[in-house]
């Protein structure tokens, strides 16, 4: 059974890369190549290279830039873009930010690992406007993307399946067209990282001083995941309160600023833009991941619908003749149904970046540098309990983000009540590359 399953899906793809024109265009070589027996008048062919482009040879499968290419981008039936994504990394003294008291001066971890290899295909199906995207972890062995975008009109769109809902740029961001090795602390406890449900998004005024983008998007609200890993708490679709998201981003002089950092395309004139979000959900979860739902730092482990959700963002970004600058500030209340206790959160990050060759030709084009600080607030009753982060990075661009060296390091710091901050220093680094 599962043999002729894939014989049969094989064909189905064949027919729908190979438009109709196609088979006519083989029958009608291979008649002109072996001529009736009764014509005794040779038949001149006409040189491969003089054919009209209709009557050209079509290629299924070529190799670019961007990966494997099957079929042509943006026009027949179908066509996909594949490739593997890895990022290997080495961390010291420890792996991941601290955050308690606990993680700060503890023995030095020399770690090195994959610290994310994906497999990616995405194009369109059945007509130039309808895109899919599908993305899985290879590390973790776990579905990240599955998606569907309809898009015949620019102003509006539909969207439908998981991915990374629509709210905070930083979190938006490919972790392969990030400027550091990795998302700042803020992102941890803002994000609302992948969801499963359906968005209307679209842009309007394109050009023009009232150039925008909005979305609109209405989720499961408890996180990714179309099922319950084993041992893990049921998936909870039953609180009646769904996670409803609104976004809404001005590129107030007319040109789009897309979501990779760093300014790689050197852009002659500005691209800037200024965007708000807003979120509600109610659930178990205090907050998300690629691993689904989880609890912030303090918070127990909940029943369906217990914690209910509000987040405002505000947030900014430029590229400028090599200069990226890229903001976000961000609000955020827990309420705890069952005790009616409510947390009050605020978070910040602000980011810079510059390529020096654009103002000493000397400096190697490839090189970039960059610099983060970000500041956490997880309770604004309590005092003395920021988490702060300063960072320096030192990219070397091989092939754009498609392969580079990352090389940063970053300074943590915790408030404490009655004595000085805790402090501690992480170095990284790592190669991203994709194929």
């Amino acid at each position: 059974m599962t043999k002729w399953f894939h014989i049969c899906f094989s064909l189905f793809a064949v027919w729908l890369i190979v438009p109709p024109s196609a088979y006519a265009e083989e029958r009608g070589d291979l008649l002109a190549a072996n001529p009736p027996a009764a014509a005794a008048s040779p038949v001149e062919i006409a040189p491969r290279e003089s054919l009209p482009e209709s009557k050209k040879k079509l290629s299924l499968f070529k190799y670019g830039r961007s990966g494997l290419q099957i079929g042509e981008k943006d026009k027949g039936r179908f066509s996909a873009e594949v490739n593997i994504r890895s990022q290997m990394r080495f961390s010291s003294p420890f792996r991941d930010a601290p955050r308690r008291e606990s993680q700060f001066g503890g023995e030095g971890e020399q770690d090195f690992r994959f610290q994310r290899a994906r497999f990616k295909v995405e194009g369109h199906a059945f007509t130039p406007w309808i895109d899919y995207k599908y993305e899985h972890d290879l590390v973790g062995n776990r579905l990240l993307d599955a998606q569907m975008t309809i898009g015949k009109w620019e102003s509006l769109q539909f969207r439908f399946g998981q991915w990374k809902a629509d709210y905070s740029r930083e979190r938006m961001d490919s972790s392969g067209k990030q400027q550091f090795a990795d998302r700042s602390i803020v992102n941890r406890t803002f994000t609302l990282d992948r969801q499963k449900g359906a968005t209307v998004l679209g842009r309007l005024m394109k050009g023009t001083v009232g150039d925008s983008r909005y979305y609109v998007g209405v989720f499961a609200g408890n996180g990714r995941g179309f099922r319950t890993p084993s041992g893990a708490a049921k998936l909870d679709h039953s609180d009646g309160s769904p996670l409803v998201m609104a976004r809404y981003q001005w590129n107030f002089l007319g040109r789009d600023v897309g979501h990779s950092q760093s300014d790689l395309e050197y852009n002659e004139k500005p691209a800037a833009a200024l965007a708000f979000g807003a979120a509600r959900n109610r659930s178990r979860y205090t907050r998300f991941s690629s691993s689904g739902g989880g609890q912030l730092d303090g918070f127990e482990p909940g029943q369906p619908g217990q914690y209910a959700l509000r987040q405002f963002m505000e947030e900014a970004t430029m590229k400028y003749r090599g200069l990226s600058l890229q903001h976000e500030l961000h609000w955020k209340s827990v309420e705890d149904t069952v005790t009616t206790n409510m947390t009050h959160m605020r978070g910040a990050y602000v980011q810079a970046g510059y390529f020096f060759h654009h103002m000493l030709p000397q400096i190697p084009k490839q090189l970039e540098v960059g610099t983060r600080y970000a500041m956490v607030d997880p309770n604004r009753g309590q005092v003395n309990d920021r988490q702060k982060e300063l960072a320096f990075v030192v990219n070397w661009f091989f092939d754009g983000h498609r392969d580079k060296v990352t090389f940063d390091t970053s300074r943590f710091s915790l408030a404490q009540r009655e004595e000085s901050d805790l402090k501690d220093t992480q170095v990284r680094l790592q190669w991203d590359v994709s194929f």
